[in-house]
């Protein structure tokens, strides 16, 4: 089963002189419970592709199809609604409400959209990421590694179709790089999740299912290079 469906997506920046393509012609898809990631130098256009997928950044042309919903046919309120429902977003700085405990920062998303959060995902999550002890703690009380637990329990509580997750590790050491990789990896695996994460550390691709490499805005599959 597919769930994600990138058609010739492009994006261009500035006219004339100043004119950019960031991503030229992009095609790939993603089946349930994939896990792949993009890598690519600086610039090379990999973020920009992510926010394309998440609907933070419009295309210039192409397609973005989320379980078969055309994300770019949206009204901008759809979009933003479709967003908040079906995708879950790992930040590299995190990005917690600092006066949220560990377990309010996880089911904000549901509360966000008048929803009950469903107790037993919720200890679930918390026992998975390793955060039962901490569930009443501030993100000023937790490690850099903890609170990158807590940003993927928010993206997983509300079992999106799509979790887009961005330099995860960047501001982690190796030893917490690591244990976040594994922590989504777990989650592809247990809650049958699909993830597209990039990536500027290509020692952290070896267990992923698939590797895409943009270089100056143009996608190239490099297959599965799982140990």
């Amino acid at each position: 089963m597919e769930i994600l469906n990138i058609e010739n997506l492009s994006k261009i920046y500035g006219r004339g002189d100043t004119e950019v393509k960031a991503l030229t012609d992009v095609s790939f898809s993603m089946k349930k419970g994939e896990f792949a990631a993009v890598v690519g130098e600086s610039g090379s256009g990999k973020s920009t592709l992510l926010n394309c997928i998440g609907g933070l950044d419009n295309p210039s042309n192409g397609k973005v199809l989320i379980n078969g919903e055309d994300l770019f046919a949206m009204t901008e309120r759809q979009r933003t609604i479709f967003r908040r429902r079906h995708i879950g977003f790992v930040f590299q700085s995190f990005q917690l409400v600092p006066e949220l405990t560990v377990e309010q920062n996880i089911v904000f998303p549901l509360l966000l959209d008048d929803k009950t959060p469903d107790r037993a995902m919720v200890e679930d999550i918390l026992k998975v990421l390793g955060l039962g002890d901490r569930r009443n703690h501030l993100p000023s009380q937790l490690s850099g590694g903890q609170q990158q637990r807590v940003a993927i329990g928010r993206a997983l509580i509300h079992q999106p179709m799509l979790i887009l997750a961005d330099e995860p590790t960047g501001n982690l050491d190796s030893r917490n790089s690591r244990e976040v990789l594994a922590l989504l990896l777990s989650a592809a695996r247990r809650y049958q999740q699909t993830i597209l994460m990039i990536t500027h550390n290509v020692n952290l691709t070896t267990s992923v299912d698939r590797v895409l490499k943009v270089t100056d805005g143009i996608l190239e599959d490099l297959g599965g290079v799982k140990a």
